[in-house]
């Protein structure tokens, strides 16, 4: 009889270090999932091969909502201009989110309806910077919209951070 009573202590010891190293397992491996990015985007902006399909001068409103499809954000200021805005978040653990990177494409009609630029911007550094750019005039119309869409898109102000 003592030797089962030996073998049952014994049998509840391993069970009790099983569960103890199961358990650490489980806590590293949720350590480390806690630790990976997380990357949602939000938004379109149309591939390049869609772009180039657009005839700055030749293609108009109808034609171009064919071939890249109309925008969520369109006639910002007056109805000459289409702005497709998309924004990449990556989230790691339970920081907040942040931006990593953002594009804006701009199309811009002339009064008649006929396209004149098709221009793509970046965020470098805090920056906008033209991508690629294909315009008919030297006046690019619709950019105190784009300078908005930039610098109001997921920013903060120090009254935020301090509350």
């Amino acid at each position: 009889m003592v030797s089962k009573s030996f073998s049952a202590g014994q049998g509840a010891g391993r069970l009790a270090h099983r569960l103890g190293r199961l358990l650490l397992a489980f806590v590293v491996v949720a350590g480390l999932a806690a630790c990976s990015s997380v990357y949602r985007n939000h938004g379109y902006v149309p591939p390049e091969e869609d772009l180039a399909q657009l005839q700055v001068g030749t293609d108009t409103r109808e034609t171009a909502a064919q071939k890249v499809g109309r925008p969520s954000a369109s006639g910002l200021l007056n109805d000459t201009g289409w702005f497709y805005v998309q924004s990449r978040w990556e989230q790691r653990g339970i920081r907040p989110a942040q931006e990593i990177d953002r594009q804006v494409v701009a199309l811009t009609f002339s009064e008649s309806g006929t396209l004149q630029n098709v221009e793509r911007f970046g965020l470098e550094r805090g920056q906008i910077v033209p991508l690629s750019r294909r315009v008919t005039e030297t006046n690019v119309e619709g950019m105190g919209v784009l300078r908005r869409l930039f610098s109001n898109f997921g920013r903060l102000g120090a009254a935020q951070l301090v509350d």
